[in-house]
């Protein structure tokens, strides 16, 4: 799939829905204790070493609040900081600062993130090797998600069913294997076609019909490194299953031109950033 491109009203429509949920119905009835009246400067600081993901976002969380308050970008997304960097400067009422302050970084936490996880993936991995996203995102999200695992060097997965063709293992048990392939070259229309092995034997049933790729899933080293080595020449070749940090490294070694990851979307721990005078 191309690149995700979010653009500012996509940004702005979804960070106001964030604000809607966390202000209904009656407001920040803590925030309203102060005196909406004085201007205060706070320094968004990030507490880990971290890729920087969702800074439009937050942006909008504050401007959205009150369109005076000041947010100045000193980094970027996708650029990495180490811990205690500065981020952004916030500059306003504090009070309508205070309103916006969990919704931005509720955003700028998650997606830098994912952002993180996604580049610790994509070191280990090698430059031979790329670090794909799947479909396991939270709902509603998934367009966020992915783009932050393109902020931390990974590679987009199909974004959603209708996008190619992954004939997966529940679908080859409730059917026969070939069958599938054929019926998805037949019906293909210009889509791609991934297949799903999770043995040899079914690998060299499907050996010479005209697909894209062969998804090896949870094979150990030595089978996937047979399997690479069969079909290099024919298939564009892709490992999934349990893939971890310990394990990546060894897994691209194999020679495997992709390796999908769901925990880089559905398990990636939120970065910490604070705000301070």
């Amino acid at each position: 799939m191309s690149k995700i491109k979010l653009s500012e009203n996509f940004i702005r429509s979804t960070v106001k829905l964030a604000l809607n949920e966390d202000l209904f119905p009656s407001g920040d009835i803590t925030s309203n204790l102060l005196e909406n009246n004085k201007i205060v400067k706070f320094k968004l600081i990030s507490n880990q070493d971290a890729v920087i993901g969702g800074l439009l976002f937050a942006k909008h969380a504050f401007s959205l609040v009150d369109k005076k308050i000041k947010f100045i970008i000193k980094k970027k997304d996708g650029s990495f900081v180490k811990k205690k960097s500065l981020i952004a400067t916030v500059q306003g009422k504090a009070q309508n600062i205070l309103i916006a302050e969990r919704v931005a970084l509720n955003y700028l936490s998650h997606i830098s993130g994912i952002a993180t996880k996604t580049n610790q993936f994509v070191k280990l991995a090698g430059k031979k090797c790329r670090i794909c996203c799947t479909r396991k995102t939270i709902p509603n999200l998934r367009v966020i998600q992915k783009y932050a695992v393109q902020l931390g060097g990974g590679t987009n997965h199909r974004f959603n069913l209708s996008d190619e063709f992954l004939i997966k293992d529940n679908h080859i048990a409730s059917s026969n294997i070939t069958k599938l392939v054929s019926s998805a070259i037949k019906d293909k229309n210009g889509k791609k076609i991934t297949v799903e092995v999770d043995n040899l034997k079914q690998l060299k049933n499907i050996m010479g019909l005209r697909f894209n790729r062969v998804l090896f899933d949870n094979m150990n080293l030595k089978n996937l490194r047979l399997g690479v080595k069969l079909v290099k020449k024919y298939y564009e070749t892709e490992a999934s299953g349990n893939v971890s940090l310990k394990t990546v490294k060894s897994i691209a070694a194999t020679g495997v031109n992709r390796i999908s990851v769901g925990s880089i979307t559905h398990s990636a721990s939120a970065i910490d950033f604070k705000l301070e005078t």
